[in-house]
């Protein structure tokens, strides 16, 4: 965790703060709580003074300092010390989380290609991407992000899309398909004629999303912040009319003592603290605590598929064989020369190193693969390596659901298919049942076909679906929503999904196989890639609210209590102090109970089928 050199001083004082508050305490030396005073204090009454001057910003600042000085006029000034200190603390977390917000948009300026190689009167000459112009023509290299939009001129290639779509597989592309830039030219090279200058690429675009989008809701005022502006009138007007009409100033201090807002204060930032602490348990990281209370809100919750609510890899299906044995064995052994994503993904399906030799392998671009063994000729792909060699594909099974089928053929007959496809995890469709059951709508938007994404919607019984999406569609889809009146949360993984999960009122990332801008872009995070834990967090995030409310709603009652006792002269200033301290141990205690908290039948029921992780033996930090 690295701090700016204005937060380690921050960090410094808070701390010298809160030895002086303990010493104090334990000595029974009230003047070393000037310590804390001026060095937590003394900000606070600045920032406070700032605020009502410049812009008339009443808010619970304002409290503050009202129960800061006024503790020092009747000689608390333990009290003085322990609500700046208090103060301080919740103001340092608040503003470190906010530093953090605009996410690390340098990792997607690092996927920027710099260069591009031009072809001009059939010469090759290497030029800087800004000076790449509309209508040139570029070749691309094995391995090279694709410097702008373009069409594919000469050449066939497998293209991984994954930074613009989420598509764990790489897309077989030949002459007059589209490519992206930004995205990565996995194996041949081929020739692009150029339909946006670099600065308009979808890499680019997806920069400027990353940069602009922001939740229009994005700062939520807080309850206690609501009520702060009527409580310094009522308070000021209630000293003010008590010394009118007593003469007795003591009576108007007491009541400004007792209407130290640390009950009314504290409600809200100890227990989305204790909220927070539960959910690390469960491997769930919040950024801060208006995401929390924002989720407690949120009616419908978009899902990204790849990595979300499918593992993210391709994984073996179906075989379909006269010989399953034989033909997986020879496929196997021909794959495993191969480095893509579904030569390992057949590889690991098989899981025995005892293969055959292969000789005179050769990659087929954006087809498959060749080989003999055994003096026999095999060939591994899609349709279109078998018809250019000349192979019959009669009574072969269509893929019915978006698989990727595989075909093999042994001396120039088919022997066999094998399907591959992104599986659901585990517990997705239990998931998608019980956020139904909390009310909650839920959409699937996918960069994958529409075959794809409707075999997987109609396994989860997503009636709310979306395909082909680019980062802009799913950013306009979650813009659309919240117009029409949806507090919506965002859920993926990939770099991606990083302008939608800003755009959205809150964003969830998958931490453990997301990408770190997506993390940085979300407002919470499941580092344990556990979709099942979705509806235990909205349950807390629910019942962090409703406690937040009464948490409120006591410390006004005490308070207003307080001041009547006051105003009638039975309270004095050392007892009004006892009582808003015994208030504040009073909510703190009630919001702790956050911290055990789990998700009832009330809440949601039989939520142990969700499949949720375990609490971990220690907090994840």
């Amino acid at each position: 965790m690295k701090f700016t050199k204005d937060q380690k001083i921050d960090i410094l004082l808070i701390f010298i703060s809160t030895v002086g508050i303990i010493s104090s305490f334990i000595l029974s030396l009230d003047y070393i709580s000037w310590i804390a005073i001026i060095l937590c204090g003394m900000p606070i009454l600045k920032e406070c003074a700032e605020s009502l001057i410049r812009e008339f910003d009443i808010t619970t600042d304002l409290l503050v300092s009202i129960a800061i000085i006024a503790s020092i006029i009747i000689g608390e000034v333990f009290a003085a010390g322990e609500i700046a200190t208090i103060m301080a603390i919740g103001g340092f977390l608040e503003g470190y989380t906010v530093s953090k917000t605009q996410g690390r948009i340098e990792e997607l300026v690092k996927m920027t290609p710099q260069f591009a190689i031009r072809i001009k009167n059939n010469i090759e000459e290497k030029i800087s991407v800004e000076n790449v112009q509309v209508g040139d023509i570029l070749k691309v290299l094995p391995g090279e992000s694709i410097p702008t939009d373009g069409i594919i001129i000469d050449g066939e290639t497998s293209i991984d899309q994954s930074s613009l779509t989420g598509e764990p597989i790489p897309v077989d592309k030949t002459i007059d398909d589209e490519v992206y830039g930004g995205t990565i030219n996995r194996y041949g090279s081929f020739m692009m004629k150029t339909t946006k200058v670099s600065q308009e690429s979808s890499i680019q675009k997806l920069i400027r999303l990353v940069e602009s989008s922001k939740p229009e809701n994005a700062k939520i005022v807080r309850t206690a912040d609501a009520w702060a502006a009527i409580i310094v009138v009522v308070a000021f007007i209630a000293a003010v009319l008590t010394y009118l009409f007593t003469f007795e100033i003591i009576r108007s201090v007491t009541i400004l003592v007792v209407f130290c807002p640390c009950a009314l204060v504290l409600a809200t930032p100890t227990a989305i603290m204790a909220a927070i602490g539960n959910l690390t348990k469960y491997g769930i990281l919040i950024r801060d605590g208006e995401s929390l209370e924002e989720l407690a809100h949120v009616d419908e919750v978009i899902f990204d598929k790849t990595g979300t609510l499918t593992y993210g890899t391709p994984k073996v299906v179906n075989v379909i064989s006269d010989n399953p044995k034989e033909m997986i064995y020879l496929l196997t052994s021909l794959e495993s020369k191969s480095e893509h994503p579904i030569a390992k993904a057949i590889v690991k399906f098989y899981n025995d190193s005892n293969l055959a030799k292969v000789n005179n392998f050769k990659m087929h671009i954006g087809k498959g693969v060749s080989g003999t063994i055994d003096n026999s000729e095999i060939l591994a792909g899609n349709k279109r390596l078998l018809e250019s060699e000349n192979i019959s594909l009669n009574n072969i099974k269509e893929p019915q659901n978006g698989e990727i089928v595989i075909y093999v053929a042994k001396n120039g007959e088919l022997i066999g298919q094998v399907y591959l496809a992104d599986t659901l995890r585990d517990n997705s469709k239990k998931t998608i049942t019980y956020l139904k059951r909390l009310r909650i709508k839920t959409t699937l938007l996918t960069g994958d076909n529409e075959k794809t994404a409707k075999s997987i919607a109609d396994k989860l019984k997503i009636r709310n679906i979306k395909f082909n999406c680019l980062p802009e569609d799913k950013t306009e889809y979650v813009q659309t929503e919240q117009m029409l009146g949806h507090r919506v949360a965002m859920i993926g993984d990939g770099i991606n999904d990083a302008p939608s999960l800003r755009k959205a009122n809150v964003g969830i990332a998958m931490g453990d196989i997301g990408s770190d801008i997506s993390v940085e872009a979300a407002n919470i995070t499941l580092i344990n890639d556990n979709v099942g834990d979705l509806p235990h967090l909205i349950a807390i995030a629910r019942r962090t609210i409703h406690i937040i409310n009464r948490g409120i709603g006591f410390a006004l009652a005490l308070n207003l209590i307080a001041m009547a006792l006051a105003i009638l002269g039975i309270l004095n200033p050392i007892e009004g102090a006892l009582i808003h301290n015994i208030g504040s141990i009073i909510v703190i205690i009630y919001s702790s109970t956050l911290v055990r908290y789990k998700i009832s039948k009330k809440d949601c029921k039989k939520p142990k089928k969700l499949g949720m992780t375990k609490p971990l033996n220690k907090p994840l930090t």
